[in-house]
């Protein structure tokens, strides 16, 4: 057996980066915990998340916006703001706040049967 062991908030850049950091922090064949550092970062203008599987998704620190399609308003999250975006639900990440960066938490997983 194997322990892993990190921080989620250990090596944040210090300022924006081109790129969001996708990190993969545990996950087996059906899920994958991953945490995301946005630094100013938004889904390009026309583009949309369509996945397939559901996403649990928090904000960690930081801010964002969120847009889903169908809905009239942007979704304002902070820290400690989550979702839980079924699969296929078009969705799409309008701002982020730059400094300090935004950390998130996402967990995929196969789509509930319910």
């Amino acid at each position: 057996m194997t322990i892993s062991e990190g921080n989620i908030g250990a090596k944040l850049p210090a300022g924006p980066i081109a790129e969001e950091i996708f990190e993969r922090l545990s996950g087996s064949r059906d899920v994958l915990i991953e945490r995301i550092v946005s630094t100013g970062q938004a889904t390009p203008e026309g583009e949309w998340y369509d996945q397939e599987r559901d996403e649990w998704v928090m904000v960690v620190s930081g801010a964002a916006r969120l847009f889903v399609e169908g809905e009239e308003d942007e979704r304002d999250l902070s820290a400690g703001d989550w979702l839980l975006l079924p699969a296929h639900c078009r969705h799409r990440v309008t701002w982020t706040q730059d400094s300090p960066p935004t950390v998130w938490l996402a967990v995929h997983y196969p789509p509930n049967s319910d």
